[in-house]
Order: C-alpha cells, then structure tokens, then sequence
C-alpha cells in the first residue's frame, strides 16, 4: 500500500511538471467540433479516455474471474467438509476394527536349552527332553 502512495505521489509531480512545461495553445478539430486547449490538458484528456475504454473493456473479464474464484471457493469449502466427515467416518471405523480385531497371541518364550545341548553344542532344543 505504502509503494502504491508512493508512486502515486511520483506519478503526480511529473504530472505537474508535465503540464507546467507544455502550456502551448493548441486546436483540436474531430468532425464538427473544433475547439482551443493547452497540449497538456489534451493530453490528459486522450490518457483518461484511453484508461476509461481499458477499464470498459477488461472489466467482463474482472467479473468472470470473481465469479470463478466464488464457486471455486465454494467448492473447496465443500471438499473441506466432505474432508472432515470422511475422517470421522475413518476414526469410527478405526475404532469398530479395534473392537473385532483379535489381540495377537504371543509368542511362546524359547525353550530352556540343557546341561547336555549346551555342552553338544546342540542349539536346538532336543524334543526328548
């Protein structure tokens, strides 16, 4: 915002500069119509007609792209909503797998190696034992 006052402000003092500069008398015939004016008044004038027809003319095109940007922030808050109940949906069914999923047996602790493969050098625990 400061950058835009700024140059703003910029845009202005060459404007009067501009102005004070060029304060010649000049006649501008269009058709019927014929009239005297300074060069800078002129000039001002064709810029602000120039910025008024590229305002009429990108204008269409500045309501079409709010119009998207609305029904696509629209969808985007519907996705988000869809989003959030899909994950609650997810967390129940979590949990309802948790309740009928068996607890893992565990493992039986190995067998006590003896005296006698211990000293074989059996590292299986012999059966008979």
């Amino acid at each position: 915002m400061q950058y835009y006052l700024i140059f703003a402000i910029a845009l202005a003092i060459l404007a009067i500069a501009f102005a004070l500069q060029n304060d010649t008398s000049v006649t501008v015939t269009f058709g019927i119509w014929s009239f005297d004016s300074s060069l800078a008044m002129m000039l001002v004038i064709a810029a602000g007609i120039g910025a008024t027809i590229s305002v009429l003319l990108s204008w269409p095109g500045f309501i079409k792209n709010q119009w998207v940007s609305t029904r696509l922030r629209r969808q985007v808050s519907k996705l988000e909503e869809d989003k959030a109940a899909l994950e609650q949906r997810n967390t129940q069914l979590e949990e309802e797998l948790a309740k009928f999923t068996p607890e893992p047996i565990p493992e039986p602790p190995p067998r006590y190696l003896g005296l006698k493969s211990m000293l074989l050098g059996n590292d299986k625990p012999n059966a008979s034992e």
